[in-house]
């Protein structure tokens, strides 16, 4: 509540300049000084007279200022940063509040603001920033005025001001510790973790389990996983920097899962897990291409693949046949002997991929090779059938063991006709043939085509009277490509307008490599501030279920709907700070909410040795709600002490604002002359007197 008061004080406003006043005065005290050893009769009346007739010259007049008070300003900031959610900290926090509300409402002559940091309450902030809000809701309050500022928090602020000179800024300091003294809490600190690495290679990850308080432990329990394979256990000494060799098995995301034991009674388990995300990149790919008998498409597949200075290819084409007859006699032969066990069966697993481009049997290459080839692609390998006429006859590789992982059967005859590849329903959501035109004009037409019938996988493309022309499939742990046709070279040429036979090319190839962009059911997790995105590719519309872990180890299904751009997508708020796993049942992805070490899940147990500086600087106090209760508050002056065992103390400056002014003479003119008037005639009447 603002008083109104007034206070009188005597102005001067002199009828001459100053330079005149001050010779007046030198002169009449010269003569008053002579007087004293010349005229000492009458001495003392002229003395008042010269007096009097100053003080007129002087024009004295008595000025009434109507002052009004002003409000002292004290501040409570509360702390709502995430860290504060642990344990008991924010009932404490919010208990003090209202006890303080109560008492600060009864204190004369004070204004209170309470604020909260961050504002929104968000559980996102990566570290605690009071002293920014602080500065804010003080900017418009003069320094004289702040009467003090309460902080509710845990002791970990990351914005408290170190120099010396700004201390005293805000008036006492006072925190109340909303934690509790000897909290213990591990936390796990990853030092340096590579963002990516080469496909086969290991990187070195850096990291340390810390421990806070006294734990009494002296090493840690960390299971370390790898993707989806099954959990390993470690033990380390904690506060000590440890090494982690981690290999990079795959291209894309290569999820590793570091997580420390958690100690009994911690405050959080949060901070002790730290899934990291390591993108593989191929150094090389190596890829063996095996032809046939030459045909007008056999440069395609080799111009493609040589293009890429990212692959090492192995080119081998199979030109004469053991049964072909000439002249030649064998050891004159300059043709390089195929060497058929170097490379399906001792360096087979080294391919990244395998190209049969118009291969016809001709039992130069015996079954076993094929059966090892099938069991290279159900381990994991990737193979692409370009099929020929000779597919569609008795010496096609669907005679051999690659029957067992070909999506597609040949039907017997060669279609030799005009027709424009398709592209089917499902390959419009594929990611090798979506959005395939990219608004080109209409494609060139092929002009032959093998008849095969599906019995596995998807039909991306059709051709002649909507026969399958290209068909993708997963086999075991690999993948198969087949396109029934041996035209697609045509497009290369400019065939009628051709067609974008490099960039289907580039996507199969790199589909079947696995490459992250090009999965059909690829989930992908995206984060700002404040929201998690979800978005999972498919071939239906068919909704997808996801199982969502929050930081805290809560779980949560949400549903994924189809768009109209044929992306299953979900968004959810995202309310803490952490990591959130999104598992699909076959995927697993990670978005991480802030960075991975975030300030505020670095350090969580309470904390007087952060704000003790300021607090003794600005002669404020720290007590310890938990152990003490919540102290009272008291106006004291400037001068006194502003904290005690029980109390905290907020300054009373008594500032005031002047509402009007009111000026009067301290003595009417006349009432000056009448007084001059009277002293000289008493003057001139005592030396009458005296005189002889």
């Amino acid at each position: 509540m603002n008083a109104s008061q007034s206070a009188l004080t005597i102005h001067l406003d002199p009828l001459l300049p100053a330079m005149a006043l001050y010779g007046l005065a030198g002169v009449l005290t010269l003569l008053a000084i002579l007087s004293v050893f010349l005229f000492r009769r009458g001495l003392l009346t002229r003395c008042l007279c010269a007096v009097a007739f100053m003080a007129a010259l002087l024009n004295p007049s008595l000025v009434t200022e109507l002052r009004e008070s002003v409000d002292d300003v004290a501040v409570i900031v509360t702390d709502r940063s995430p860290s504060q959610s642990f344990g008991e900290r924010t009932a404490k926090a919010d208990e003090a509040l209202t006890a303080l509300r109560a008492q600060l409402d009864s204190l004369p002559g004070l204004e209170t603001r309470f604020i909260d940091a961050p504002a929104d309450g968000a559980q996102t902030a990566r570290e605690t920033r009071l002293f920014e809000s602080l500065e804010q809701t003080l900017s418009d309050v003069p320094e004289g005025r702040r009467a003090g500022v309460i902080l509710l928090t845990d002791g970990q602020v990351h914005d408290a001001p170190t120099d010396a000179a700004h201390f005293d800024d805000f008036g006492p300091v006072h925190t109340l510790l909303t934690g509790k003294r000897n909290e213990i809490d591990r936390q796990l600190v990853v030092i340096e973790a590579p963002a990516y690495g080469i496909v086969g290679q290991n990187v070195t990850i850096r990291y340390r389990v810390e421990d806070n308080g006294n734990t009494g432990e002296t090493h840690a329990t960390m299971l370390i996983r790898e993707g989806g394979g099954e959990p390993r256990m470690d033990l380390v000494p904690v506060n000590e920097e440890q090494f982690l060799t981690v290999p990079i098995e795959h291209s894309g995301q290569n999820i590793v899962s570091i997580e420390a034991s958690p100690l009994d009674n911690e405050l959080t388990p949060v901070n002790n897990k730290a899934p990291l995300i390591i993108n593989g990149v191929r150094d090389r790919l190596r890829v063996l291409l095996v032809s046939g008998q030459p045909h007008a498409g056999g440069r395609t597949w080799r111009n493609l693949l040589t293009s890429d200075p990212a692959v090492d290819l192995v080119h081998f084409t199979i030109l004469r046949e053991p049964e072909k007859l000439d002249a030649t006699p064998q050891n004159e032969l300059s043709l390089i002997a195929f060497p058929f066990r170097e490379l399906f069966e001792v360096k087979l697993y080294e391919f990244d991929l395998i190209v049969f481009d118009q291969y016809s049997l001709n039992r130069i290459l015996p079954n076993f090779y094929f059966a090892n080839i099938a069991k290279y692609v159900q381990e994991g390998g990737a193979l692409l059938e370009a099929s020929g006429p000779s597919f569609a006859g008795p010496d096609s590789v669907y005679t051999t063991a690659l029957a067992d992982i070909l999506p597609g059967y040949p039907l017997g005859p060669v279609i030799e006709k005009s027709f424009v590849p398709a592209v089917t329903t499902i390959g419009n959501r594929h990611p090798v043939t979506q959005n395939l035109d990219n608004g080109q004009t209409p494609w060139g037409p092929w002009l032959r085509q093998i008849a095969v019938r599906p019995k596995t996988g998807d039909v991306l493309m059709e051709g002649a009277d909507k026969s399958p022309l290209l068909i993708l499939d997963h086999v075991g742990k690999g993948r198969v490509a087949q396109l029934a046709s041996d035209h697609i070279w045509l497009w290369s040429r400019g065939f009628q307008g051709g067609g974008p036979q490099a960039e289907l090319l580039r996507r199969m190839a790199h589909w079947l490599m696995k490459e992250p962009e090009l999965e059909e059911n690829a989930l992908n997790v995206f984060a700002d501030a404040t929201t998690i995105t979800i978005t999972r590719r498919a071939l239906t519309d068919d909704p997808v279920t996801v199982i969502v872990t929050a930081p805290d180890g809560t779980t949560r299904e949400l549903t994924l709907e189809a768009h109209s751009d044929g992306i299953l997508r979900a968004q959810f708020p995202a309310d803490s700070l952490g990591i959130y796993a999104v598992d699909d049942g076959t995927q697993q992805r990670f978005a991480v909410i802030g960075e991975l070490n975030p300030p505020e899940l670095r350090g969580v147990v309470t904390t007087e040795n952060i704000l003790k500086d300021i607090v003794n600087a600005s002669d404020g106090s720290i007590h310890w709600l938990p152990h003490g209760g919540t102290p009272e508050p008291r106006l004291v002056s400037a001068a006194r002490t502003a904290g005690g065992r029980d109390w905290i103390g907020l300054r009373q400056s008594l500032s005031y604002t002047v509402t009007g002014v009111q000026n009067a003479p301290l003595l009417p003119a006349a009432a000056y002359a009448a007084l001059l008037l009277l002293l000289m005639i008493a003057a001139w009447w005592i030396e009458g007197r005296n005189r002889p």
